[in-house]
Parts: structure tokens; C-alpha cells; sequence
């Protein structure tokens, strides 16, 4: 892959943001002195996590572990977060089989760091509010996991947050999730951040890689690569039941959204607007979406809900082939405000028909470039970045500032 997303993730695998290993400075708050570790075995973690404190370290040694634990109430502090981490990065515990390796409900200040977790039939990782938004699950950190063949059929997430605000989702990798689920789904999260991770399904699959919606606001997506992701790579809003949003149904399904710095490969559409209100996709770079670029989409209706409006779609790079390319790379369907999208600087280009290239968009573009070979180094490989002297410089996932 590119190396700035090299670089990004051997930051975030560093700790930026809460120290990842005992004894070493609490980059929250400053502090120099050890947080009290214990190394457990697989076996003894369910009840060494249910009775941790705030600043306890648990390092989980190689081995086994049986899905299904369901544990709520754990909670650290900001100063004193709780963190459960692999002893041996190299060794890490997995979670093989059941339902779900864990459920964890009403949480706050917890960091998960490399756990594995494979073969579950509903979820990965299941964190939620209890059923009340009153108290949410708020500032977890989930780094380094990696989560594989949940399913395989229905409606079977990676990683599935509900009631979920103020987290982070850094350098996990998601393979294989259910035909109906995503890596990550959120319903009625608030202010969080998933950034350099992997999402990689199989060519036609169904379903998403990353999907917020219930009233979901204030999230980014960052530095992310989807390799056929799911038909929908990222399905910004969604279709929910009115009693499942957080806090209540606020009149759309996602806003505030934004999706930047990413790499796309297949997925019928990288990017999908569905009943949002104000969402923004700028510098990705997506080659050879199996059907559209994006789309525009109102599934959830009503009074109370505004149509899906206000996206805006800038600094993109955009590489097709015609017999892959229907409507202009651009699907709107019906209830839909297309006029109010914004289109800017993005790079189109059908690789063997260059002359095709020019999108059919809803609203016209402001400086965009059509026909001209962006020049990535070697897509069919994974490497996004531009050769030199590329006449894409500064559009796409490399170019965020």
C-alpha cells in the first residue's frame, strides 16, 4: 500500500493518543508514572476485566479464547483508562467461534489493542449503550484488532457500535463479514474517528464496509482502504427503525460525515449518500468502482425527515473502465435534493475510453479535470500514489492535507 499510510499507522501504533505499554508516558495527561499490569491467560479474561480499575493494564498471553463474553460497567477514567492488549503482538489471543467474542455494554475510557478475533456467526465486537442513550458507551479505543469471517450469511457485522460517542478505531483490519453487514456499522454514534484500517470482503459481495446511520453525526472516516468492500464501501446513512435511533430520530440518518484520505478498490459504489444532511468526500482515490462513483439515495421517509442533501464530493480521483460505468458513474434515486450537492476538483478518468470520461452529475463541477490519466503508480497492486509529475498532483488519497 501507499506509504503515507505506512506512516500513518506506525504513529498510531505508537500510542499517540493513549500510551501502549506499561510504564511508558500517558500522552493524555503527562504522567510518567507505571500503570499496574497483569498478564492473564486467555481463560482469565472475562473475570480479570470484570473486576478491573481505572488504570489497570491487562495483557492477555497466546491462545484460545471462546466467544461470547458479555460484560458490562467497565470503566476507566481519562486520566486512568482501562486497557486490555495483547502480551505478545506477535502471539496474540484470538477469539475463535460463538456468537461473538465480546459484548461489552456501558463502557467509557476502555482501549482494546491487538486482539484477533475470527469464525463468530453474529458479530466480531458488539459495544453498545444497554438500549439507552442516557448512557452511552463513550472514549473507547479500539487499535491494532483484527476481525475475520463473521458470518457468513444476514445481517452480521465486524465491529458493530450502538449508543457509542467519542471513540477511535485505529489500524484494525476487517475481512469477511456477513452478505448483509459491515466491517464496522454504527448506528446513533457521535464524534469518532476510524482511521488507518483495512476493510477487505470479496468481488460482488453485498452490504458495507463502513455504514453510519441511526442519527449518526460527527464522524470521519481517515486513510482507510477498501478493496471490494461490499457494494456499498461506505454507506454514509442507511435505513434504520425510528426506535433504534440515538437519541431520537432527528430527522436524517447520518450528519457531519466525513470520508477523506481513503483508497477504493471494486464495491458496486465506493460511496453511497443515504438521508443525509450535510456529509463530505474529499481526496480518495477510487479505482474501478463495479458501477457508480456515488450515490445519492433516501431510504428512511417521513415528515420528520429532511431529503438527502448538502454532500459534497471534492479532490477526488476517480479511475473506471466503460463497461463497468452506468449513469454516469452517478445513481440518484427518488425523495432526493441532488441540486444541493457540491461537486469540485476531482479527477475522472475511463481507462480505455478516455474520451468518455466526463461524469453526468447533478450540479455542475467547479474545476474539474476530465480524460487525463492521473497516472497512479501501480493500482493493480495496491500503490494509489501518483508517479512523478502526475497531472493529479494534489487531488486523491495522497494528497490529504
Amino acid at each position: 500500500m501507499a506509504t503515507r499510510r505506512h506512516l500513518l499507522l506506525a504513529a498510531l501504533l505508537c500510542g499517540a493518543l493513549i500510551g501502549c505499554s506499561a510504564g511508558s508516558q500517558d500522552s493524555a495527561t503527562g504522567a510518567d508514572d507505571p500503570a499496574p499490569t497483569v498478564t492473564v491467560s486467555p481463560s482469565e479474561l472475562a473475570a480479570t476485566l470484570g473486576a478491573a480499575e481505572p488504570g489497570d493494564v491487562i495483557a492477555v498471553s497466546g491462545g484460545t479464547i471462546q466467544g461470547g463474553l458479555y460484560l458490562a460497567d467497565i470503566h476507566g477514567t481519562e486520566d486512568q483508562p482501562i486497557t486490555v492488549r495483547a502480551a505478545d503482538p506477535d502471539d496474540p489471543p484470538i477469539f475463535e467461534g460463538g456468537g461473538q467474542a465480546m459484548h461489552l455494554v456501558d463502557v467509557s475510557w476502555l482501549v482494546l489493542e491487538g486482539l484477533h478475533v475470527r469464525n463468530m456467526t453474529a458479530n466480531g465486537i458488539n459495544i453498545d449503550d444497554g438500549g439507552s442513550f442516557d448512557t452511552p458507551s463513550h472514549d473507547v479505543v479500539l487499535r491494532s484488532l483484527v476481525i475475520e469471517d463473521v458470518g457468513p450469511d444476514g445481517n452480521r457485522d465486524g465491529l458493530k457500535l450502538s449508543g457509542v460517542v467519542d471513540f477511535r478505531v485505529e489500524g484494525c483490519r476487517f475481512v469477511r463479514w456477513g452478505s448483509g453487514g459491515s466491517g464496522i456499522d454504527m448506528v446513533g454514534c457521535h464524534r469518532g474517528v476510524i482511521e488507518g484500517c483495512e476493510f477487505e470482503h470479496e468481488p460482488g459481495s453485498m452490504g458495507s464496509g463502513v455504514q453510519a446511520k441511526g442519527g449518526s453525526a460527527e464522524i470521519t472516516v481517515r486513510g482507510c482502504d477498501f478493496v471490494d468492500a461490499g457494494s456499498r464501501a461506505v454507506n454514509i446513512g442507511g435505513s434504520t427503525g425510528l426506535e433504534f435511533f440515538r437519541p431520537e430520530p432527528q430527522g436524517y440518518e447520518a450528519k457531519d460525515i466525513t470520508v477523506e484520505g481513503c483508497t477504493f478498490t471494486g464495491s458496486l459504489a465506493p460511496i453511497a449518500y443515504v438521508g443525509v444532511d450535510g456529509a463530505t468526500v474529499r481526496y480518495n482515490t477510487m479505482y474501478r468502482p463495479g458501477r457508480w462513483a456515488i450515490r445519492i439515495l433516501q431510504e428512511t421517509t417521513g415528515e420528520a425527515f429532511v431529503p438527502c442533501r448538502k454532500g459534497a464530493f471534492t479532490d477526488n480521483i476517480v479511475v473506471f473502465r466503460s463497461g463497468e460505468w452506468a449513469s454516469g458513474g452517478v445513481n440518484i434515486g427518488p425523495g432526493t435534493a441532488p441540486e444541493t450537492f457540491e461537486f469540485a476538483r476531482n479527477l475522472w478518468y475511463c481507462e480505455d475510453q478516455p474520451g468518455a470520461s466526463t461524469p453526468s452529475l447533478p450540479t455542475e463541477e467547479t474545476d474539474g479535470v476530465y480524460g487525463v490519466d492521473p497516472q497512479l503508480a501501480d493500482p493493480e497492486a495496491g500503490d494509489f500514489g501518483l508517479q512523478p509529475g502526475s497531472p493529479a498532483e494534489g487531488k486523491g488519497a495522497t494528497a490529504l492535507p
